[in-house]
């Protein structure tokens, strides 16, 4: 049977070290336990932190966790998923260089990818974006369109161009991220670029950039005379 909180010596338990050694002295797993606050069938919430972050392979690994695999992880259930994901989330926004777009006047590409990055650096799919503008290049909205590997057939000027017309928008900016953190354009995304910007160039909404994000690095078509 494993070791219960409430056996452990009061000044040893994760709450109670925070207090009295502050939150810089715990371990992941203390920190983690103290989100999960409960453990379950004579497993303590610190044993249940372990063990959840040795099945997803490190603690750095929380980033990509889902609702639905904490929900099925033994111990947890709906409730403390629910509580976790959104004290990750809450973590990530807090660390934010650029906390929102809506309503910045488009300057220069590095903008769009500092609050990019925080978004898309350590996905392991494919996300792609439009960043919708107004005529004074402030940013309107932003949309998420496709999910997966992007290629040609996949995005559509349909979608493209609809979420800008249902925003009276002027003009757009199309992000996406590489996972393998190579930001260097492939075939595929200079087609989807240049027919994107056809398109728009026909509908009077222009295509202004193209930003591919990576690691910790991007790839502006604009900055490199691709548009």
């Amino acid at each position: 049977m494993g070791v219960k909180i409430k056996d452990i010596p009061v000044n040893d338990r994760p709450v109670e070290r925070l207090i009295n050694s502050g939150v810089e002295t715990l371990s992941n797993e203390e920190i983690l336990a103290i989100l999960i606050k409960t453990g379950t069938h004579g497993v303590s919430s610190k044993e249940l932190a372990q063990n959840l972050i040795s099945s997803i392979g490190g603690v750095r690994e929380l980033n990509n966790i889902t609702l639905n695999y904490l929900e099925k992880f033994k111990g947890i259930g709906k409730t403390k998923a629910c509580n976790l994901i959104a004290a990750l989330e809450l973590g990530k926004r807090v660390n934010k260089e650029v906390e929102t777009l809506n309503g910045v006047k488009l300057n220069n590409s590095e903008v769009v990818y500092k609050f990019y990055k925080d978004k898309l650096g350590d996905k392991k799919q494919e996300y792609f974006y439009c960043v919708y503008l107004d005529n004074y290049k402030r940013i309107i909205t932003d949309k998420l369109l496709f999910i997966g590997t992007i290629n040609y057939s996949l995005v559509h000027p349909r979608e493209v161009f609809k979420e800008a017309y249902l925003n009276g928008a002027s003009a757009l900016i199309c992000i996406h991220n590489h996972p393998s953190g190579n930001t260097l354009p492939s075939k595929q995304d200079l087609d989807i670029t240049n027919n994107l910007i056809s398109v728009g160039n026909i509908l009077g909404i222009k295509v202004v950039d193209h930003i591919i994000i990576g690691k910790n690095n991007y790839y502006s078509f604009l900055e490199n005379g691709d548009i």
